[in-house]
């Protein structure tokens, strides 16, 4: 219905151009949206006060100018103007209805559309190091990411979900090397394990596979392993004010960098064993974890292909300009695209930096031929984004071609008390604990419930009771009591196959409300999906539950009075369908029986 209404809307322009009420230049950013409050009609624009400056007139009345030119169109009965410029529609009783018939003939595709069907997008999200588990944090992307791509999936583009693993960096030599040193202390060698080694079981569980398989051959006296590398970092007994390690002597980070250097060096083609055993087996448990939560990829893009990307960026930047050399590094000129500072993309030793594999991987995603590139970071990453977007100019692209959303952290609590965790230590709580203990359908449920850049806190307690303030424990009940309510009508041989003859007999507000709210479905995924909110689903669901469940309890579906009856079913019916619909975007199961 809002196509028809802006059909007429913009035949009411043409005819203001016409007569140069308007000028033929003018871009319509107007927009035609549901009202909240039906006593403002089922449907209002702004049209009238964003064209006004343009058309030198106050907005209401260029607004009259508007209503003047505008087409008869059949199902609207009235148009009208309110507050400062506002041009509301009203549609005609029997119009209503015609949802209902929509709903029926399109089913689970009832809400998708073609809008992006122009659009051919990459979303890249996760991408968490492949050093141990997924914890919450990453969870929290795992499910943002997924239902983006799956909005814009409903709005007709073509989308491609990618999962890039960080195979190649310093973090995965830190793992190797802390596997490595379990396997010496598993074949019985003694060792003080780094501070800045990852430390959790998971270590020893790899390193006690390479055991089984390699015995002690590739095991190096643990005092060549350690000599001659920095001390370790030394830390007093008793916390600083602000409750943090008071460092005594030494040096973390470069004590594991000597390690890592001289485990290399000993190891030599064998270092790829530890390196290797340890991504295989961290990267299958996360391909294991996500796909039980639902989330699945086009592609899981390695790193360490990047190498000849890497030569063809930093060419292609030479040959523009964009690169120079400084006390040994080279630098990209990053500063002539609005970042803060130059950045270093290979270090006086000849090896490229991380930014300088990230330049890589965007021209690549480029070279792919995708209209757009959707990045999902977590928002420590914020100041990533400028220099990517800078490298992207310098190759001769459009940045604007690439959006980078940012994940916030998320907090979990249970019992009132916030859950401490920490990957590098091991003491954190897993993606996979935190679905053991609320389920799939809330986690994914409550991940999207607020906008990506805002915090989370994770109340496990609630996400797990069964009651209303437990939104999706309440949309989820919607859905069962209609299913309840249907196996009942059938059992009692109840037939509303012919029901949309009495629609009509949907005279109550509630009912009307209802029937607003399921045929404004199609326009919040639009709006979701280009604004990539999911929650604006999640708010949909719980609104549209709440008018169902309000409706239900004051008046009965099934009575002695068969048209109304049939008519009670088919608005439910069609309730349950759209609740379906919304639920499968957000990953979330609709079940029958609760």
């Amino acid at each position: 219905m809002n196509t028809a209404i802006q059909a007429a809307l913009d035949h009411a322009v043409q005819t203001l151009i016409a007569q140069d009420i308007l000028p033929s230049d003018w871009k319509n950013a107007s927009h035609l949206t549901r009202t909240k409050d039906r006593t403002h009609g089922d449907f209002a624009s702004n049209i009238a006060m964003t064209g006004a400056k343009a058309a030198g007139m106050k907005p209401r009345d260029l607004a009259e100018k508007i209503l003047e030119a505008l087409p008869e169109v059949a199902e609207i009965s009235k148009a009208e103007i309110a507050g400062p410029g506002f041009i509301n529609f009203f549609l005609n009783a029997d119009q209503r209805f015609a949802v209902l018939e929509q709903i029926a003939a399109q089913k689970e595709q009832f809400g998708r559309t073609q809008s992006n069907a122009n659009q051919r997008i990459q979303v890249e999200f996760v991408s968490a190091n492949p050093t141990s588990s997924l914890h919450v944090g990453h969870g929290r992307g795992a499910a943002y990411g997924m239902t983006v791509a799956s909005l814009l999936e409903a709005t007709g583009a073509k989308v491609d979900r990618e999962y890039y693993v960080n195979d190649a960096g310093r973090q995965m030599d830190i793992l190797a090397t802390s596997t490595y040193l379990r396997y010496l202390e598993l074949t019985g060698q003694t060792l003080v394990f780094p501070k800045n080694a990852y430390q959790g079981d998971y270590v020893k569980e790899i390193a006690q596979t390479i055991v089984d398989q390699h015995g002690n051959t590739l095991v190096h006296a643990v005092a060549d392993i350690y000599k001659d590398v920095p001390e370790d970092v030394q830390y007093a007994d008793e916390l600083d004010a602000e409750g943090n390690k008071v460092v005594l002597s030494g040096d973390k980070e470069k004590h594991i960098d000597g390690l890592i250097a001289n485990s290399q060096q000993h190891l030599g083609q064998n270092y790829r064993v530890f390196h290797q055993a340890a991504l295989h087996a961290i990267l299958d448990d996360i391909k294991d974890d996500l796909g039980e939560f639902g989330v699945t990829f086009n592609q899981w893009f390695s790193e360490a292909s990047l190498t000849q990307k890497i030569d063809e960026a930093l060419e292609m930047l030479d040959q523009r300009g964009f690169l120079y050399e400084k006390d040994g590094n080279i630098w990209f000129k990053s500063t002539e695209f609005g970042d803060e500072k130059d950045r270093v993309v290979k270090r006086r030793n000849g090896q490229p930096t991380y930014f300088a594999s990230d330049i890589a991987y965007h021209l690549n995603k480029l070279q792919r031929g995708y209209t757009h590139i959707v990045n999902i970071w977590g928002s420590d990453h914020h100041g990533y984004i400028a220099r990517v977007k800078a490298a992207i100019d310098a190759l001769g692209y459009d940045s604007k071609k690439l959006t980078v959303l940012l994940v916030q952290f998320v907090s979990l609590w249970r019992g009132g008390e916030m859950v401490q965790m920490s990957s590098r230590s091991g003491q954190f709580v897993t993606l996979r604990d935190l679905r053991k203990e609320v389920g799939n359908d809330a986690a994914r449920f409550y991940y999207v419930m607020r906008k990506s850049e805002q915090h989370i806190d994770f109340d496990l307690d609630l996400a797990v009771s069964q009651s209303k303030d437990n939104a999706v424990y309440y949309i989820q009940y919607a859905h069962a009591r209609i299913c309840r309510m249907l196996e009942k009508a059938k059992d009692t041989n109840i037939d509303f196959s012919q029901a949309n003859q009495h629609v009509q007999r949907l005279s109550l507000d509630a009912e009307t409300e209802i029937l607003a709210k399921l045929a404004a479905y199609p326009d919040v995924v639009v709006r979701a999906a280009n604004a990539y909110e999911p929650h604006q689903i999640g708010n949909y669901l719980k609104e549209l539950a709440a008018l169902f469940h309000g409706w239900y309890n004051e008046h009965k579906v099934m009575s002695d009075d068969a048209e109304l009856t049939q008519a009670r079913l088919l608005l439910s019916t069609n309730v349950q369908q759209v609740l379906h619909n919304g639920l499968a975007l957000l990953g979330v199961s609709a079940p029958n029986a609760m």
